[in-house]
């Protein structure tokens, strides 16, 4: 009981930190002195009075939300004297690895430094800057020659950095088990079973409505959906975080999403935040990054070869240019098991003082990034709230996909999931496709480390993600993938190669099957998505 208190001090305590720095305490501060001025403030009961004024102003929800947003990322409480890599990752061989991870990212890109003779970074020319400025609306007519860069790692790297990843207390002790061995993914991390996976998910049971699907609930499809509008329509007016979250468990009308999902980010479009978008556009317009040209390079290889996607290719540079610059997401790398590469000004290699971040953001991007962006523009059309929730978005979640650790949201216990839920459910299924060399995991990995971002229609993307943000885990990304092999496991079981196999999962937004007890299952009437258990 003690140490529960504790904590949750300690946790009040980095909350009350945090948001003192923050626009929504000045705000609040301003409002307090302003108050004083109204007549129904009384210095006998001051403190009464102005807890009254910030609840009827509806300040004061704005203070919930802002600490509902803090818990959503806050990681979980640990001792005092822990240090603060204990807090970035807990287990010292997922530091190791991803420590090791790194230091490829960083040669691969010093090696195409070299090779090119291209420089980290370099200021414009003055008339440059100007044509960027120009065309900073139409940089998708831009035809730089990119023919001579390369990405600087894509997933399928990534996957053979986790496959050989092992827990070295754990190989000198007993023999692994059988099950152990039958997966890609071998290290020992706690992930959900079946029973636990239900109950977590509990909102996209058989018995409960998802808005646009055919389940099996008494009340007909349209008056489902109509009172699913009312219901989030009134969440909206009452700007509640967290009744937002819960809401959004069953899905989003599409009228809607934009706004909720903001309201779940405690995203808002202030002055300041516009702003401070315009401010890194200028960061963009003055200075050249080498990672721009692979911005540049991962958009042309992604986005705009996606039917879906192609015409936001715009939006796509403004956004992704302007995070480069973006010191502020360097908080993140507090709870992030990775750490934001460093570079030395000439001539001063080695000396701290002289060492800077590379890029400011710390975040290099590799093959698919941009994907992480493009469904975003279909709900927001105003580049900097684009750039708020994708930022938002980036930081809570998206970073996991690339990052070496333990999270339960991480991608290694991603994998590790959609391997156990295979090897649980379907056993057949997973040790044929094993036997013929089609390791479910190295179809289905590239998936995951996208966010499906690519892969669905985006309909269906959007309504996934409704699922992400209301659960406030990535866990959904491993169920959908066992789900998707779980649909096609018929026509899997008469393939022989790896070929035959991703041909048979090539394209993922036909899947429709119907419901029925007992097993994973993903069915989607009309091209929508919903995965029950």
């Amino acid at each position: 009981m003690l140490q529960e208190e504790s904590d949750l001090s300690l946790i009040i305590a980095q909350i009350v930190q945090k948001l003192k720095g923050s626009n929504l305490y000045a705000q609040l501060e301003r409002q307090a002195w302003a108050s004083l001025q109204r007549p129904e403030i009384k210095l006998e009961s001051l403190k009464e009075d102005i807890k009254e004024f910030f609840k009827i102003s509806g300040w004061e929800k704005k203070l919930q939300n802002a600490v509902y947003s803090e818990l959503s990322v806050f990681p979980l409480p640990s001792h005092p004297a822990a240090p603060p890599e204990h807090l970035k990752e807990p287990l010292v061989y997922m530091r190791k690895a991803q420590g090791s991870w790194e230091k490829r990212i960083l040669k691969s890109l010093n090696s195409m430094c070299t090779e090119l003779s291209i420089p980290l970074a370099r200021k414009r020319p003055v008339g440059e800057q100007k044509e960027l400025l120009n065309k900073w609306n139409e940089m998708g007519t831009d035809e730089p020659d990119l023919s001579l860069f390369r990405p600087v790692y894509a997933p399928k790297d990534f996957l053979e950095v986790l496959i050989n990843l092992r827990n070295p207390n754990y190989e000198s002790g007993d023999s692994l088990s059988f099950r152990t061995h039958l997966g890609l993914i071998q290290v020992p991390l706690k992930v959900k079973d079946i029973p636990e996976l239900k109950e977590f998910f509990v909102e996209l049971g058989l018995t409960t409505g998802q808005l646009g699907i055919d389940d099996s609930t008494q009340v007909p499809p349209e008056l489902f959906e109509n009172e699913h509008v009312r219901i989030g329509q009134k969440v909206l007016t009452q700007q509640d975080s967290a009744a937002a979250q819960q809401y959004i468990r069953q899905g989003s009308p599409t009228a809607l999403r934009a706004e909720l999902w903001a309201l779940i980010l405690n995203i808002s479009s202030h002055p300041e935040d516009i702003l401070y978008y315009e401010q890194l556009k200028t960061n963009v317009i003055q200075h050249d990054l080498l990672v721009d040209s692979l911005i540049y390079k991962d958009v042309k290889l992604t986005a705009s070869n996606d039917d879906y996607y192609f015409v936001f290719e715009d939006y796509l540079y403004q956004v992704l240019l302007c995070f480069s610059r973006d010191t502020s997401v360097l908080s993140h790398f507090a709870y992030n098991s990775a750490s934001p590469p460093k570079s030395y000004i000439r001539g001063k290699l080695g000396l701290e003082e002289y060492a800077v971040f590379y890029p400011p953001n710390g975040v290099i991007p590799f093959h698919g990034f941009s994907m992480y962006v493009a469904p975003l523009c279909f709900l927001y059309h105003e580049p900097s709230k684009l750039y708020q929730i994708f930022r938002e978005m980036y930081v809570r979640f998206f970073f996991r996909l690339h990052s070496i650790s333990s999270h339960p949201s991480g991608i290694v216990s991603l994998c590790l999931l959609f391997e156990t839920l295979l090897q649980t459910y379907l056993p057949q299924l997973f040790y044929h496709l094993r036997e013929i060399g089609a390791q479910p995991l190295r179809i289905s990995f590239k998936w995951m480390v996208r966010a499906f971002s690519g892969y669905l229609a985006t309909d269906q993307l959007l309504l996934l993600w409704d699922r992400i943000l209301g659960y406030n885990s990535l866990e959904i990304l491993a169920v959908l993938a066992a789900a998707v092999f779980a649909f096609r496991a018929v026509n899997l079981m008469e393939v022989t190669s790896l070929a035959a196999a991703e041909a048979v999962l090539a394209d993922l937004s036909t899947l429709k099957v119907s419901p029925g007890e007992g097993q994973i299952q993903l069915f989607a009437p009309d091209s929508v998505l919903v995965i029950t258990f």
